[in-house]
């Protein structure tokens, strides 16, 4: 990444429905323009998850838009970090880049409250990630 180049973070889950959607938002909320956002999914769903909808949109973040993505080579390489959610995707690795799991329950099928509780690990996760990043004005 050049000095002149913003930060491009791709988080990637299975279904591409909710965790990754979830932080990809969080980042884009927080980050602006700063950072580059992306996510995807190694088999996305035909929608994003109701649920986190709602629930995102209880802190403020509209996702209901959001359509889920299928994972590409491209995706990967065009990225400085990749975050997969710790489904155990296979994701194509390239040198140079900085690769985390990020162990996080599904909130497919859940309720409510579960995944809030998601939604809140997720943005708790993501700060770090953002001040790590972006070099302190």
């Amino acid at each position: 990444m050049s000095e002149a180049a913003r930060p491009s973070v791709l988080f990637v889950c299975v279904h591409n429905a909710g965790r990754s959607q979830m932080a990809a938002a969080w980042l884009a909320h927080l980050a602006g323009d700063r950072v580059e956002v992306r996510s995807a999914g190694s088999a996305p769903a035909d929608a994003v998850n109701p649920v986190a909808v709602a629930v995102m949109a209880e802190v403020g973040i509209d996702i209901s838009a959001r359509v889920p993505k299928v994972l590409n080579v491209e995706a990967v390489r065009m990225s400085d970090v990749v975050i997969t959610m710790g489904c155990g995707d296979t994701c194509p690795v390239f040198p140079g880049k900085r690769y985390l799991d990020w162990k996080l329950d599904d909130p497919a099928g859940r309720g409510p409250d579960a995944v809030r509780r998601i939604r809140d690990e997720i943005g708790d996760r993501v700060r770090v990630l953002l001040d790590g990043l972006l070099p302190r004005a």
